[in-house]
């Protein structure tokens, strides 16, 4: 990514949920502040909950470089409120209308491997070209346009893009508005089509009964699902709902996997080795209900078959969850996991 920014020639749209002031965060400050002294536009949209992740916020750095920076709606309690509705939990970066990042990472250190960062996190990120980048610019402009009012148009930011590679791909953008439960009802078709194999990784699986009867329903007619989730998650209120809610897909022949530490982010599914669903969303009421999120669907065998080798590893090394595990936990664990599982459209 920070190669493709000092790489730009006309301009660059950034959207992220966290964009922490670590040192990280300052190299894509120094590498946006120097493109942007050659001529290049710029602009970079950070929601306002994940740009306080860490305090004091990026946002002084780039408004000292003089960056068009511009907070997602910003909330009036931050700190009090953290999981406040309505975040753009979005990951974008577009590089001259002509390539462009999606997928899970954010802009911190945890997520590089080159720093020492306790709390290390692994991630999966997409480059990708073509004329699907041109809808998620199209994503990027509306967004700016609601926060800012600038409408940005033109070939700096909507160049002419001709087909590249095999891969047929295409954006799927959803929010709480008229984009209402675009991803869980692409979700529910894909889960409904499935004929041979279901595979899913996600930090956060904390399903609705639709989507836990999708599920269950394609184990049922053979379809092999399996769910691969941290073992360790950073968030424990979501683990522990999570948990309370296995047993629903376990009974009915779902597999579970606990991917050891460090903590996995990825987002990813895959079906029946040829369609791929990437993207910032995870499997919760907040990202598909609630939270303003970009994913994109992909159908080519080569990349499914490449991300399922991977998916393969990950799951080499993990622990399967049984139905007897989730039986036998405690009461007080049983206790505290119900009351999460309460909790869970608001987590």
């Amino acid at each position: 990514m920070l190669a493709s920014i000092n790489e730009a020639r006309s301009s660059i749209a950034l959207s992220t949920y966290i964009f922490d002031r670590d040192p990280i965060g300052k190299r894509f400050v120094e590498a946006l502040s120097a493109v942007q002294k050659r001529g290049v536009d710029v602009r970079i949209l950070i929601d306002d909950v994940g740009a306080r992740y860490s305090w004091p916020s990026v946002f002084r750095w780039l408004r000292n470089e003089k960056i068009p920076t511009a907070a997602f709606m910003p909330t009036w309690a931050p700190w009090i409120v953290p999981y406040a509705n309505l975040r753009n939990h979005r990951k974008l970066l577009i590089i001259d209308g002509a390539t462009a990042f999606t997928g899970g990472m954010n802009i911190r250190a945890s997520h590089s491997s080159e720093t020492s960062c306790s709390r290390r996190t692994e991630d999966l990120h997409f480059r990708m070209r073509g004329p699907v980048v041109s809808q998620m610019q199209n994503v990027f402009v509306e967004d700016w346009q609601f926060t800012t009012g600038e409408s940005l148009s033109g070939a700096k930011w909507f160049p002419k893009i001709a087909s590249q590679g095999d891969v047929l791909a295409r954006s799927v953008s959803a929010g709480p508005d008229e984009e209402y439960e675009r991803l869980r009802m692409t979700i529910l078709a894909a889960l409904s089509c499935a004929e041979q194999s279901v595979r899913i990784v996600t930090p956060y699986f904390v399903p609705d009964r639709d989507i836990i009867t999708a599920l269950n329903l394609a184990s049922m007619r053979g379809v092999g699902v399996d769910i691969l989730l941290p073992e360790v998650n950073n968030l424990c209120f979501v683990q522990w709902a999570s948990t309370a809610i296995l047993w629903q897909v376990l009974e009915r022949g779902c597999r579970v996997w606990h991917v050891p530490p460090p903590f996995d982010h990825t987002k990813l599914m895959l079906v029946d080795g040829v369609w791929t669903f990437l993207g910032s969303s995870n499997w919760d009421a907040r990202s598909l209900r609630l939270n303003f999120e970009l994913n994109v669907e992909c159908y080519d065998q080569s990349l499914t078959r490449r991300l399922e080798l991977m998916v393969e590893e990950k799951r080499s090394r993990s622990t399967p969850i049984t139905l007897a595990d989730v039986d036998g936990r405690s009461l007080p664990r049983k206790l505290r996991d119900g009351a999460a599982r309460l909790l869970s459209p608001y987590l």
